[in-house]
């Protein structure tokens, strides 16, 4: 099966931090049809150990589900910076902490409608550095839980990025 060529796109919605177009494609049978695409861009998101293996959470309200939240380290990657410099960069903003950053996989799929690619990295023998300096919008707790609590947390489904903490569980042989 081949890509669908795209007719033609307009701006559907312009938000402060979303956007959405309509999209036009040529389906197989001629026929015409649209769809709504989120324009979101990269992400990255890591599965961050110290070196006695817990692992770094973040705890901070959520306005999608209406929830506090446990979630990977994670954020919007930058124009002008590598993956690994936007992982680098949240891991600290975030949490206060630095450590050996390894590629599990570049550019995850997100959804059948959105542009989004989620780069997925784990970073061990994390340590602090200094203390969290999160953006004026984040209010953020730094959680720290072992792997048998991780993965518990995992398979309840209470982690906003399930995949990518299977992903990188999967990586580092600990599922």
């Amino acid at each position: 099966m081949d890509p669908w060529p795209k007719l033609r796109e307009e701006p559907a919605f312009r938000g402060r931090f979303r956007k959405i177009d309509r999209v036009w494609f040529l389906m197989p049978n001629a026929e015409e049809k649209d769809y709504e695409i989120a324009k979101e861009g990269e992400v990255v998101v890591a599965l961050a150990l110290t070196p006695d293996r817990k692992v770094i959470l973040t705890r901070q309200f959520r306005p999608g589900p209406q929830k506090v939240l446990l979630e990977l380290p994670a954020g919007w990657k930058n124009l002008n910076e590598s993956p690994q410099e936007a992982i680098e960069r949240e891991l600290l903003e975030e949490t206060g902490y630095a450590g050996n950053v390894r590629y599990v996989v570049p550019k995850v799929v997100h959804s059948a409608y959105s542009d989004m690619q989620r780069h997925v990295f784990v970073v061990e023998n994390c340590t602090q550095i200094q203390e969290p300096s999160p953006d004026d919008s984040e209010f953020i707790d730094v959680v720290l839980m072992s792997l048998d609590d991780f993965r518990n947390h995992l398979r309840a489904g209470q982690l906003s990025d399930v995949g990518s903490g299977y992903l990188a569980l999967d990586f580092l042989d600990l599922l």
